[in-house]
């Protein structure tokens, strides 16, 4: 362990330095530039070119060479800094806003408005402050519609340096999103020049402009630099939510939330934000204007680029998600307007798009090897980058493309595909488009390859298999992925459990195996995560669920606990296990059996108190799925044995409101009737009796017993008149013993019909007597009626 740093330490550590920078005098410039690029004031294009080269074999750099509008990005604007007394006030309010301490909503609505007035005028400065840029965030998250447009207003004319800005270009992203419900509510009725009538400042307003205005003023601003800053570090992300806002798509799908940032963005909230962002979630409707900037937006971005530009931006780590984004746009709004243009025969009026450039003559040249288009998809396909502009392509590209794409490009190569650990993924995209018959043969040749695919731990793709076919009903498919992947974990049935979900048999071999803890947790979280997937998507389908379910009841207690405490997937195996009706009646009741040791630990456990909950609300009574009520009690008992450690924990308190321990402990009996309603609920086939049969002489159904004890009885006779008949010869000898037996059965139906008749008459007499006795009881409350009338007469004549 190092020393402490003292000051004497200090002042040789600042000696030497000095030393260092006498004898190297370019260090000093070196390690002031290396700082200026920590804060954001440095040219990103400068890290992020790309080189390629020209027609003529020229070496050219990307950033420089195709852009519109003029040259590439110019000096970067510097907004001044914050004194130190207005960085300590902005710090303090962050730190205030972030704590949400304050004793009333009005108190905290007079500290905004405050922090508003104190932030005007400076909102520049804050905003490419790296301290003071997360309290602007939060402050646009809560900010009214007047108070973004006056943000809008402010950063007006600088947005160019904005959106470039390390700190400042997460602001104008929050700006944006937060701002295009507004959009919506103003086209929606949109109520003419609004004024904040309450500010202190009222004298100095100016009539607001509308947001669509402000939109389309600040795409005025960044119209000629698209070309580069689509490649930009921090620009690159602020024109996709840009462009995202002027298609009118969801702001909150995950696709979405993919393409605007990266995982390692830090995610900045405060309390109140989201029922501020209320009025941007869902599908917007947006102004034919936007409509039009976004066009001339992906137009204008890949306007001049020749193939070789386009397919080193497909590699691009930073052009290759906004290219995605253009070519989804593409396809999606522009899809009526392609079907018009195809049968016209017009197209070659207008600009080439993404789509005809990335894939040029498609889909005929797609048939050709050697064409531009195939060899395209086929350098992307295995590139870390690159393929996933080809997933985009297969998910959204028009019905004859893909077609091609399939015949001549996927369908063949299938197999290969799906084994590599890139290729892999657009293939899955691939299956999800195929229809009933290209599926099967997909099936066919993947199947031989499915104990490999378990190797290599593409889960992923045998998940997407089985959901295809179960959706397009190929039951013969099935059978023979699940005997492929029976092959590939292994011949005993607890194998298919412990491979799919990683389980070894002792942890030690695991602490063995490890050399990189942290990457090979990682990586293994990651195919425990693909395969606990897998097991679930068995389970929705009949026949592999019956192996999931025969598989963990072979496991051991140890494992089976190992499973439910190890992760959120694993767990999600159980409870989706045990709640799936089983053809083995025993599997819930073995299963809760085999954890029943363990009830408290589980119950406290970060996964495992989801398995416990998942038990209460199985029914009790059924074939294919129920639990007991005795073992359910016997569950019971044992929380209530640890019903001091349970409520340390809100795992604990979760389990043991689900199960709802108070009322047990004090009214039992309600507990039990609980029980039974939920049986009732969860399976009314099974608590509830069948309502058949003939209607009773009283409007009553008879019950299902009834019916069957009458047709029992009626077998019987039949069965005693038939030995009668054998004998006496079998039907055919005695005349005066058949005749006998007539007389007898005569007098059966005669005896059936009088007492049926009997049953109606009474049946008649009790509704009669009971209309009789409402006449009786309407002619009381008249005369009660009447009585009450004469006395207030009575009354009146009196006075």
């Amino acid at each position: 362990m190092p020393k402490p740093r003292t000051k004497r330490g200090a002042v040789r550590e600042e000696r030497k330095r000095k030393h260092s920078e006498t004898a190297n005098p370019n260090a000093h410039e070196h390690k002031r530039q290396r700082r200026d690029d920590d804060e954001g004031d440095y040219n990103n294009t400068n890290d992020y070119s790309t080189h390629y080269h020209n027609a003529n074999g020229e070496e050219e750099d990307y950033g420089s060479s195709h852009h519109q509008g003029g040259g590439g990005p110019g000096e970067r604007e510097f907004f001044g800094m914050l004194a130190d007394d207005e960085q300590e006030y902005f710090r303090r309010a962050d730190e205030m806003l972030e704590l949400n301490q304050f004793p009333t909503p009005e108190d905290r609505d007079m500290f905004l408005q405050s922090v508003y007035r104190e932030a005007r005028g400076k909102e520049l400065k804050i905003a490419s402050s790296q301290s003071c840029s997360r309290l602007m965030e939060r402050l646009i998250q809560l900010a009214s519609t007047s108070q973004k447009k006056q943000l809008f207003e402010a950063f007006g004319g600088h947005f160019l340096s904005l959106v470039q800005h390390r700190f400042a270009s997460h602001c104008c992203e929050a700006l944006f999103l937060r701002s295009a419900g507004v959009v919506t509510q103003e086209l929606a009725g949109f109520t003419g020049f609004v004024m904040d009538t309450k500010g202190a400042d009222v004298e100095e307003q100016q009539p607001e402009a509308s947001m669509e205005h402000l939109f389309l003023a600040t795409l005025d601003e960044l119209e000629g630099s698209l070309g580069y800053l689509i490649t930009d570090r921090f620009a690159s992300h602020t024109l996709r939510v840009l462009l995202l806002v002027l298609s009118g798509m969801p702001l909150e799908e995950q696709s979405s939330r993919t393409l605007l940032k990266s995982k390692r963005k830090e995610k900045i909230t405060v309390v109140g934000s989201t029922e501020a962002d209320a009025q941007n979630r869902g599908k917007r409707a947006v102004p034919a204007s936007f409509i039009m900037a976004a066009n001339k937006i992906m137009r204008d971005s890949v306007e001049g680029m020749d193939a070789t530009a386009i397919q080193v931006l497909a590699k691009h780590p930073i052009g290759n998600p906004i290219l995605q984004l253009i070519l989804e746009l593409d396809l999606t709004l522009n899809k009526g307007e392609a079907k018009a243009k195809g049968e016209d025969g017009n197209a070659g009026d207008a600009s080439p798009s993404l789509l005809q450039k990335l894939l040029p003559g498609a889909p005929k040249s797609l048939s050709d090897g050697s064409s531009a288009a195939s060899e395209f998809v086929n350098g992307m396909i295995y590139d870390q980058i690159g393929s996933r502009l080809i997933e985009t392509l297969v998910t959204h590209a028009p019905g004859k493309i893909f077609k091609a794409l399939n015949q001549n490009i996927f369908l063949p190569r299938i197999q290969g595909y799906v084994r590599n650990d890139i290729s892999c993924y657009p293939a899955i995209r691939v299956l999800q488009r195929l229809g009933k018959d290209d599926l099967a043969k997909a099936v066919d040749q993947i199947a031989p390859t499915v104990p490999q695919l378990v190797s290599k731990a593409r889960y992923n793709v045998l998940s997407t298999l089985f959901e295809r076919c179960a959706a397009r009903n190929i039951n013969d498919e099935i059978k023979k992925l699940m005997k492929g992947l029976k092959e590939g974990c292994g011949s005993q049935p607890a194998d298919l459990v412990m491979t799919l979900c990683s389980l070894s048999a002792s942890e030690e071999e695991e602490q063995k195996k490890k050399k990189d803890v942290q990457q090979v947790t990682k990586n293994q979280y990651a195919v425990q995560s693909h395969g606990a997937k897998l097991l679930t998507t068995l389970l929705s389908i009949p026949g592999p669920s019956k192996a999931v379910h025969e598989s963990i009841l072979a496991l051991p207690s140890d494992l089976v606990l190992r499973l439910a405490n190890t992760s959120l997937p694993t767990v999600t195996v159980l409870t989706t296990a045990i709640a799936t009706p089983s053809s083995n009646s025993v599997f819930q009741k073995g299963l809760v059996n085999t954890l029943m040791p363990h009830i408290a630990d589980l119950a406290t456990s970060q996964y495992g108190h989801n398995l416990i909950n998942a038990i209460a609300e199985i029914p009790s009574k059924g074939k294919d799925w129920s639990i007991p009520q005795h073992i359910k009690d016997k569950v019971m008992t044992a929380l209530a044995s640890h019903e001091p450690q349970l409520r340390e924990s809100w795992m604990g308190r979760s389990v043991w409101r689900t199960w709802k321990g108070d009322m047990w402990k004090t009214r039992r009996f309600d507990w039990k009737n609980w029980m039974k309603e939920l049986d009732e609920i969860k399976a009314p086939a099974a608590a509830a009796p069948k309502n058949k049969g003939e209607v009773k002489a009283n409007g009553e159904k008879k019950t299902a017993k009834e019916e069957e004890a009458e047709e029992d009885a009626e077998q019987k006779d039949e069965k005693t008149d038939e030995v009668a008949e054998d004998v006496n010869g079998n039907g055919n000898g005695n005349d005066e013993a058949a005749a006998v037996r007539k007389e007898k059965k005569d007098k059966k139906d005669k005896k059936a019909k009088k007492e049926k008749k009997e049953k109606k008459k009474k049946a008649e007499e009790e509704a009669g007597e009971g209309g009789e006795a409402q006449e009786k009881k309407k002619k009381r409350k008249e005369k009660k009626k009447k009585s009450k009338d004469g006395d207030v007469e009575m009354a009146d004549a009196e006075e």
